[in-house]
């Protein structure tokens, strides 16, 4: 039997398209990657996102036919987006952008099998920034989080809606901007891709 934690964790991996949504976040542990500049034309992003979604394959086929046998669904990209000064943080400014794009690995993947796919995979695939991932826990706690239905660049009224939201509930932002692709970006018209947005928020 196949687990799929996208409807173990249905309120963090599925979300509202007309009413945002209040959740609380815990710790988990995420294959990561950093980088710069603009999504769009950046060569390193769709590096990242290669070499990320190698070794997250790697490690589900390791552990299915490990001792363990565990079958289980891989989840989807996600990414962190900022800058130094977010007053900055505007379309206009994609080139100066800085991201972190991230999948989520179940809690039976441990740091030594993170370790030893990478070993794994860099042996059978010349991607050169499987290198530059690590294994890493993240916590958001508090967050406010709504669906998006559309092209990643008409985004901007709903992250003002969710702004506008932990502003009236009397917080504010706190951590990065957050966004969680249930779509292949490359295989899916831009009309209906299906994107979380999820702000942290803390109490003023």
């Amino acid at each position: 039997m196949k687990i799929d934690h996208k409807k173990e964790l249905k309120n963090l991996y599925n979300a509202s398209v007309k009413a945002i949504q209040t959740v609380e976040v815990p710790k988990m542990n995420y294959i990561m990657i950093d980088g710069e500049g603009n999504p769009n034309d950046s060569e390193s992003f769709g590096a990242a996102v290669t070499a990320l979604f190698s070794a997250a394959y790697t490690i589900k086929f390791m552990i299915k036919k490990g001792e363990t046998a565990i079958d289980y669904s891989v989840m989807p990209l996600e990414g962190l987006w900022w800058m130094e000064d977010m007053t900055e943080f505007t379309v206009e400014n994609k080139n100066r952008w800085k991201w972190t794009l991230m999948i989520m690995q179940p809690e039976f993947v441990t740091k030594e099998i993170f370790e030893a796919a990478i070993e794994t995979a860099t042996k059978k695939k010349k991607l050169p920034m499987l290198s530059d991932l690590r294994f890493e826990a993240y916590e958001e706690g508090l967050s406010a989080q709504l669906m998006h239905i559309g092209p990643y660049t008409e985004e901007e009224e709903n992250i003002q809606s969710l702004h506008k939201y932990i502003d009236n509930n009397n917080c504010e932002k706190s951590h990065k901007h957050h966004e969680i692709y249930l779509n292949d970006m490359n295989k899916t018209a831009p009309e209906k891709l299906k994107t979380i947005l999820r702000q942290p928020m803390k109490a003023r």
